[in-house]
């Protein structure tokens, strides 16, 4: 199995990197937290933070999903800082440094710190209405082409994993990490398992070494540990398995019986993802939405692709633009949902047909806007796809 986690952990990490370095992809709207971090604002004002989109609930729910039936599968394989921290501690093993094991109370107690963590990205994350933390984020640090939005903090806190890393097993994914908070609850109640037959058990402590997680899996009956990423790494080190009777399995509760061999637990992870990834683009959920006044009885939506709405705040632009008091003022009810990007993005503007109409509100859009108190003329930046604002007839 372990040649196996390797190749898969390998396979996402080289997605995530050819991903943003060379086709230049937004890998933030496929990470997990990002579902997280956008929930509160999502569900007060319907839009998303600046860099995310509805993706990332997609990949939060398949991440879920696979928690509640394979535990913290995702931080084994998926997570790309989880796999960097763990290919470290490797690194040090083959030049036959040790690795400080810290288990019992230190380890609880600094496990404690995660969700010290996670409250505080919450609460001012929702206070900010943006990424405020990202300038702290390791894996932001690790999925930015390294512009003027990444601040040195970010290498500094990704540099101390690192170096962290080296000294002893997966410290940020088992005590820091905010996404472990979050997956815990659920992989507590996980269905799957590793599960240890007594009778066979030789007692030589060789399943406990071996977790990275730092699991006393041989004093385990069946390992119900909310932080287990079912690496299956004690089960490899096993000496009784591979005989006619195992000391140690994975699969379903003992109740249920039997054991399941590791493919299972592959096929499941990449059918979770595949799944999630394919949702998100048979259901494209707007990730701005923002309306004025009540809704007529007799609406009408135009459907635009529109340049220069590449994130929240500019969506908000673009509102600011149609709900204008000049003269390209668009009376009565107005509604906006929009898939902002880079290049050109998908707009949906719901408007009154008894008071408005298409041309008038590409003309919002696109005309200059006159403040009539100050009478300061502010150009529009916005340019509407196959639409010329002087080819009005």
């Amino acid at each position: 199995m372990k040649t196996t986690r390797r190749v898969v952990q390998f396979g996402f990490l080289a997605l995530v990197l050819v991903g943003v370095f060379v086709l230049g992809a937004n890998c933030e709207r496929w990470c997990p937290f990002g579902g997280v971090e956008a929930a509160y604002t999502y569900a007060e004002e319907g839009n998303m933070l600046c860099s995310l989109g509805v993706s990332n609930f997609f990949i939060l729910g398949g991440v879920l999903v696979m928690t509640i039936l394979l535990r913290r599968a995702f931080c084994g394989y998926m997570c790309p800082l989880g796999t960097i921290s763990e290919w470290l501690g490797v690194a040090v093993g083959w030049l036959g440094i040790p690795q400080a094991r810290i288990t019992g109370t230190a380890d609880r107690v600094l496990a404690l710190s995660k969700y010290a963590v996670l409250g505080a990205i919450l609460y001012y994350t929702a206070k900010a209405s943006e990424l405020i933390f990202r300038g702290f984020d390791p894996c932001y640090a690790l999925i930015s082409r390294h512009g003027e939005d990444i601040t040195v903090w970010a290498y500094v806190v990704a540099g101390t994993i690192v170096v962290v890393s080296l000294l002893t097993p997966v410290p940020f994914c088992r005590w820091f990490c905010p996404m472990a908070a979050v997956l815990n609850p659920f992989s507590r109640f996980g269905l799957t398992r590793v599960k240890r037959e007594g009778s066979q058990c030789k007692d030589c402590g060789l399943c406990a070494k071996n977790c990275p997680a730092a699991i006393p899996v041989d004093q385990m009956e069946e390992v119900t540990s909310a932080r287990c990423i079912s690496c299956l790494s004690c089960i490899d080190a096993c000496p009784r398995n591979g005989g006619a009777t195992d000391s140690l399995s994975w699969g379903p509760p003992r109740m249920l019986g039997g054991s399941w061999p590791p493919a299972v637990l592959v096929v499941v992870l990449l059918l979770c993802t595949s799944v999630a990834v394919a949702a998100s683009y048979m259901f494209p959920m707007p990730s701005f939405i923002k309306s004025r006044d009540s809704r007529p009885e007799t609406v009408a939506t135009v459907s635009m692709r529109i340049d220069d709405v590449t994130c929240r705040g500019r969506a908000n632009l673009l509102f600011f633009f149609l709900d204008r008091d000049d003269a390209f003022e668009i009376p009565g009810y107005l509604k906006v949902e929009a898939w902002p990007g880079p290049g050109f993005s998908r707009v949906d503007i719901t408007f009154d047909p008894a008071l408005a109409d298409e041309q008038s509100v590409k003309q919002a859009i696109t005309e200059p806007y006159i403040n009539s108190l100050t009478h300061v003329s502010r150009p529009s930046t916005f340019v509407i796809e196959g639409y010329d604002p002087l080819d009005i007839d």
